[in-house]
């Protein structure tokens, strides 16, 4: 597995995850019509055109899924039991067809877990960023990640 174990994370510690992703309009439609979200900054080129953005604008939801997702390779893979919460949700600016996105994590906090022996609590800083710096989302986002010799056996 290429994820990192509860050992492998200090307090402190920050990562550029190398794997980008350009957002198309089939996947701002069709994530928006798939999560019935009928908003027509997402969906209605001519609606959002009239809005200060000047164009549709991809849905926050997915650009919050997608920066979780480009961690996964690098964090997170086969070595967490659980995500616990994501917290402190922001989208300071849009994020329109076309562009790409890149994620960014620091370890904000970690701990020992009180009731599973074979993990550890820690909390995460998460932003998703264009490649000129832009940040379109920040989060933080709490999960269990197993301890190096303790696996998947619960």
């Amino acid at each position: 597995m290429t994820g990192k174990y509860f050992e492998d994370l200090e307090v402190g510690m920050k990562m550029r995850h190398k794997n980008g992703r350009t957002v198309t309009e089939m996947d701002n439609v069709m994530f928006s019509m798939l999560t019935m979200n009928p908003q027509p900054l997402h969906s209605n080129e001519d609606f959002a055109s009239r809005t200060p953005f000047g164009q549709r604008i991809v849905n926050g939801i997915f650009t919050l899924g997608l920066v979780t997702g480009l961690t996964v390779a690098e964090l997170t893979e086969g070595t967490i039991l659980a995500n616990l919460g994501y917290d402190n949700v922001r989208h300071p600016n849009p994020l329109f067809h076309g562009e790409t996105v890149y994620a960014e994590t620091e370890v904000l906090e970690k701990r020992e877990s009180k009731s599973r022996p074979n993990v550890g609590i820690v909390r995460l800083k998460h932003w998703g960023k264009k490649p000129d710096g832009t940040v379109v989302v920040e989060f933080e986002r709490t999960v269990m990640f197993y301890k190096r010799h303790a696996g998947g056996d619960g």
